[in-house]
């Protein structure tokens, strides 16, 4: 996904003279160096507070900005100046980040971050998009930048086997009968694995905030339960299905990221099983969702 994402914006850069790039010492700093696209390539080194308040400027200036960096560095670390600097005065931009919830849990707690939709849902008028495949990448990442709002890219490496369309819809993948599993971008491979041999509908979508709650509505229609999978911090999706469900008196619950927190180093496979969000994990919740 971040390979495809350094490419799009390669050509983003040059085909829209008015789209920037703010770094913060990663990434494709070497962007179209030498060039007059790669002009609008800021780095600002780790310096992640002024990364937002540069973007800002830009907004300010009438360009559109792309920020990119990991995701604890890019929402936790400057979250007051995402709420004041772009929320507060209203400008648009586009966060893009990597490492996802625990992608990077090789380097330690300092690098995982599971709460960025939670926090980001706190404020006004943000589109957060997870994709679950490269190709959902690009197509969000060009709408993103033609657009003039606030919205979030958030990239990893894990990423399902085909794509949708990335349009902000909850998708149907399989029909069944009695649990209905909504899966959250690259939660949708896993999905699949646990439920190859279950009688169980599964739908989908790339974009959780906003919901598309008449989306979900309807391919909620027959079913007695809603298990939302959820690649982030379990229950953050809780308001929006529960608002989009109302009134049907469905059993709903969530499966993500614990609120606990495994003190091990570990793979991102690791991570996966130990909050049970491996097909396993799905499995065995599927069979006490009952």
């Amino acid at each position: 996904m971040r390979a495809r994402f350094s490419d799009v914006m390669s050509d983003v850069l040059v085909q829209d003279p008015q789209a920037a790039l703010v770094l913060a010492d990663i990434g494709p700093i070497r962007l179209l160096a030498g060039t007059p696209a790669g002009e609008r390539v800021v780095n600002v080194g780790i310096r992640e507070q002024a990364m937002i308040g540069v973007a800002a400027g830009l907004a300010l200036a009438g360009l559109r900005p792309v920020v990119h960096t990991y995701a604890p560095f890019l929402v936790e670390r400057p979250f007051e100046q995402i709420k004041l600097d772009l929320s507060h005065q209203d400008l648009g931009a586009v966060l893009v980040s990597i490492g996802a919830s625990y992608d990077a849990s090789v380097e330690g707690r300092t690098h995982q971050c599971p709460g960025d939709v939670a926090l980001l849902s706190t404020l006004p008028d943000w589109r957060v998009h997870t994709p679950g495949h490269p190709d959902e990448v690009e197509a969000i990442t060009r709408g993103a930048v033609a657009a003039r709002d606030r919205q979030y890219i958030r990239l990893s490496s894990q990423q399902n086997a085909h794509p949708f369309p990335a349009d902000g819809s909850v998708h149907a993948v399989r029909q069944g009968s009695g649990t209905l599993l909504l899966a959250i971008g690259p939660m949708l491979a896993p999905a699949l694995a646990a439920t190859s041999d279950l009688e169980v509908g599964i739908a989908y979508t790339s974009t959780p905030l906003p919901l598309d709650a008449a989306g979900l509505r309807r391919l909620a229609d027959g079913y007695d339960r809603v298990l939302v999978l959820e690649p982030f911090l379990e229950g953050t999706l809780a308001y929006a299905v529960s608002a989009a469900l109302r009134g049907r008196g469905l059993r709903i619950e969530h499966l993500g990221v614990g609120h606990s927190e495994w003190r091990h180093y570990g793979t991102p496979a690791d991570h996966s099983r130990w909050h049970g969000l491996d097909a396993a994990g799905i499995r065995r919740r599927l069979s006490a969702f009952s």
